[in-house]
């Protein structure tokens, strides 16, 4: 069945290196079966990958580099429901190699800059190559220019942002820019919208800086097609009725993410002192009702968003004065405040501010610095490594390492490399930094919650909460659920999290205030005049969750890779109501195994043959299986290329 609506089956190729455009067009096979968003991008990713292989070897630190080269690609894709009238549609998701990691990785931002490239006539924009020198894009309809940013060098975000509007002479023109910490390859930078809207993790603005990418400007002015605008009315209608109508509405659109530092701190999983306690007995200096009450000057909301949960927050006495943010959110404001045994809500505002303005992801940044107090403390490392003593608390320290970090200044050379670089340099860190894949851990604490454990450790793209949020519904209702329950909770969540990032929505009116996932389905029919289901769209979903996966086989990643930070099982939790708890690595390995049964994988995490096939991935399961054999084994692996060196693969734990 052919689309009718909802896309305009246009990519928007570009090729920094030769200022080259083309216009593809995409085929409705290709977006019914990845849908969109971060769908589109893993397609993408993937056959740059395939392709890749074949003259590079297939090892996660080598591809860690690969991703700072000129070859790496990055694609910028909203979903069929971006740019809509329906709750939350405005959202965009970018997906590369990421150079933290070195394996698949995507990020998504709010905002209206997915908005403005449908209108501009684009599904997605592919960026290829690198500028000679410092460049921005400028996509208006069907005109592409490549301008001079040499000017910019240098500069943050928000005034990028706006110098490039002045440059166009347009206000309302939708930018995604990076600042200093992107074109210094920071690995974890992140790329900035309107203000504080920002594609955190995985080190995308790395990615830009890599491509003398200073910012992509978009202006559009074409209607979006919807096959069925009257049953898409409808739909929306009563989507937004159930919203407004939730008991939760009115605090959501007061306190919006920072309403949930009460809620952890109550059940005693709030991250504190580097992931050691969970409960911050200094709470309430940090939480919504003291920003609502002493901060909070306004709201923002994404496009057609209801509960417009961005708050926007002044210092407004004291040395931090005059510092104004969008945000911050929940993790920004645990990163930089329990977790590293602060209680100054006015300092938070100004770590946000410098993180956003530098361009760097709060919850890497946070993460990274609290393990190096919590290292130094432990004589992990000692004050001639950092340069100077830091201690819990010390606000003035922090906001300098965070200069450092961006510029890579001094001991800030070593921490913008990410986990993954600072435990190479100093292997006993790994104790201290909590990361799955070398990707910094979210704001939750895992050490009472069987299921975030799990969420963690097999997440595609590392210790993130995007892709599951199960704590909570097993801390009120699931403690006595069995191994099943428990996985079966975070396969739902790995399928129904992401499948938002596909279609281009938030995930927000679902997971904090209960939309029901039907409302998904009928907006999809209706725009797109294909008739589904949520249980279609939830297959979709778990196809792309096996391409990503694929990918991260093939360079290596196995069972020993899914695993929460080693603190959950070795550290017990210090105080408050989980005091003394922690995971037992033995049920662990069980909820694991089941885990991988239930996805249809083997033993080491590998998707099977007939799993992939039934997905329709068949290519992907040719290429694992010449890569890596029958038998899933280093000894069976077979040449992708005349790079690969079976033995010495086989001794770094992959086979190609």
């Amino acid at each position: 069945m052919g689309l009718k609506g909802g896309y305009t089956k246009r990519l928007l190729d570009v090729d920094l290196s030769d200022e080259s455009v083309r216009v593809r067009e995409l085929s409705d096979d290709l977006l019914l079966k990845f849908i969109g968003g971060r769908g589109l991008g893993a397609k993408f990713v993937w056959d740059f990958f395939r392709e890749k292989i074949n003259s590079v070897p297939a090892r996660r630190e080598v591809f860690r580099e690969e991703a700072l080269k000129p070859d790496n690609i990055i694609l910028i894709a909203p979903g069929p429901l971006t740019g809509l009238y329906f709750p939350a549609a405005g959202k965009t998701s970018m997906s590369s190699i990421s150079p933290a990691t070195g394996i698949y990785a995507d990020s998504n931002f709010g905002g209206m800059f997915g908005v403005e490239l449908k209108q501009a006539g684009y599904d997605a924009l592919l960026i290829r190559g690198a500028a000679r020198r410092l460049k921005y894009i400028f996509v208006n309809d069907d005109e592409v220019r490549f301008i001079d940013a040499s000017s910019l060098r240098g500069k943050g975000c928000v005034e990028t942002e706006r110098a490039v509007k002045k440059d166009i002479g347009d206000e309302e023109v939708r930018v995604a820019c990076i600042g200093p910490a992107g074109e210094n390859k920071v690995r974890f930078a992140c790329v900035n919208s309107e203000w504080g809207r920002n594609a955190g993790r995985t080190g995308m603005g790395a990615v830009f800086g890599a491509k003398n990418l200073k910012a992509i400007a978009v202006r559009g002015s074409k209607d979006l097609a919807v096959h069925d605008i009257d049953r898409l009315l409808r739909v929306a209608e009563r989507a937004f009725e159930y919203l407004q109508n939730h008991f939760l509405f009115d605090l959501w659109q007061e306190q919006g993410l920072m309403s949930v530092v009460d809620y952890l701190n109550t059940v005693g999983v709030l991250p504190s002192f580097n992931f050691r306690a969970g409960v911050f007995r200094n709470a309430e200096r940090i939480n919504g009702e003291e920003m609502v009450r002493r901060f909070k000057i306004g709201n923002t909301s994404c496009f057609a968003c209801p509960m417009a949960c961005g708050n926007i927050c002044l210092v407004k006495e004291g040395r931090f004065r005059g510092t104004v943010v969008e945000g911050p959110e929940y993790e920004t404001t645990c990163m930089f405040s329990s977790n590293m045994g602060v209680d100054d809500f006015s300092f938070v505002v100004r770590a946000n501010y410098l993180c956003d303005e530098l361009g760097m992801d709060t919850i890497s940044t946070g993460n990274i610095i609290a393990a190096l107090i919590e290292a130094q403390e432990k004589s992990i490392i000692t004050e001639e490594d950092v340069g100077f003593s830091i201690k819990w608390g010390e606000k003035d320290k922090v906001l300098s390492l965070i200069e450092m970090i961006a510029r890579r200044r001094g001991i800030g050379d070593v921490l913008a490399e990410g986990s993954f670089g600072i435990i190479r340099k100093w292997k006993h860190m790994e104790s201290v930094i909590s990361h799955v894949k070398y990707l910094e851990q979210s704001a939750y604490d895992a050490h009472a919650s069987e299921c975030m454990a799990l969420a963690y450790g097999t997440c595609d793209i590392g210790a993130h909460h995007n892709r599951a949020w199960p704590i909570a519904k097993e801390l009120e209702v699931g403690q006595k659920w069995g191994i099943h329950e428990k996985v079966d909770i975070v396969l739902y969540h790995q399928a129904v999290r992401p499948l938002f990032d596909m279609l281009g929505v938030c995930r927000l009116p679902w997971i904090e205030l209960g939309l029901p996932e039907k409302y998904y389905a009928d907006a999809f029919s209706a725009t797109t005049g294909v008739e589904t289901s949520i249980e279609e769209l939830l297959f979709r979903s778990n196809a792309v969750y096996n391409l990503t996966r694929a990918v991260a086989v093939l360079l290596g990643i196995r069972k020993n890779d899914d695993y929460p930070p080693k603190k959950v099982f070795e550290e017990p939790l210090q105080n408050g109501p989980n005091a003394g708890k922690r995971i037992s690595k033995e049920r662990y390995e069980k909820m694991l195994l089941t885990y991988y049964e239930k996805r249809g994988w083997d033993e080491k995490g590998i998707p099977r043959k007939e799993t992939l096939e039934k997905f329709g991935l068949n290519d992907v399961a040719e290429v694992i299986e010449r890569c890596i054999g029958s038998s899933h084994s280093a000894e069976s692996a077979e040449s992708c290329g005349e790079s690969c060196d079976k033995k010495q693969n086989a001794v770094h734990g992959n086979s190609c």
